[in-house]
C-alpha cells in the first residue's frame, strides 16, 4: 500500500456556475480521486463538525450531478483534535455524507485521536505507540476492504 496526500489549500470556494468547467485545482482533485483505489480522509474537527475546506472539496468532487468522483470508493477516516472526543463528531458527519456520495466506509477501527498535543512532538511527528498501532490497523482494514469490494 502507498498513501499519496492531497492538500486542499488550492481549492477555491464551490461555485455551481463553474461545476462543468471546474478550476484546475478541482479538476486535479477529481482526477486523483478517480485514480485512487481507496480514499483515506484525515481531518481535524472544528465547531463539532467537518472543517469547511474539507466539505468544500467534497462538494466540488461530487459535482456536477451524475459526475461524482467519490461514487463507489472505499474510504477510511482518521483525525486528531485537542478535545477529549478526538474528531468523533466530524467523522460521524463524514459518514453521513458517504451515504449520499455512495462511498463504502471502513467501520472499525475508529481512529479519533484525542488530546493530540500530547501525542505529537513539536515537528508534528506521532510519538504515541498505541495510536500508531491503531492507525496501522485502520490502514490494514482499508486495504482488506478495498480488495473485498473489487
Amino acid at each position: 500500500m502507498s498513501v499519496e496526500g492531497f492538500e486542499l489549500d488550492g481549492i477555491p470556494a464551490f461555485n455551481q456556475d463553474l461545476e462543468r468547467t471546474p478550476p484546475e485545482a478541482v479538476a486535479e482533485l477529481k482526477k486523483r480521486i478517480r485514480a485512487a483505489d481507496a480514499i483515506l480522509m484525515v481531518t481535524p474537527e472544528y465547531n463539532y463538525s467537518v472543517p469547511g475546506v474539507l466539505k468544500n472539496a467534497i462538494d466540488w468532487a461530487s459535482r456536477p450531478h451524475g459526475d461524482s468522483a467519490w461514487k463507489g470508493k472505499p474510504v477510511a477516516i482518521m483525525g486528531a483534535s485537542a478535545g477529549m472526543f478526538g474528531t468523533a463528531r466530524a467523522q460521524y458527519h463524514l459518514r453521513q455524507m458517504f451515504v449520499f456520495l455512495d462511498m463504502y466506509a471502513v467501520n472499525q477501527p475508529e481512529v479519533m485521536i484525542a488530546g493530540a498535543e500530547q501525542k505529537f512532538d513539536a515537528e508534528g511527528n506521532l510519538k504515541d505507540d498505541k495510536t500508531k498501532e491503531l492507525i496501522r490497523r485502520l490502514l490494514e482494514s482499508l486495504a482488506a476492504w478495498t480488495k473485498k469490494l473489487r
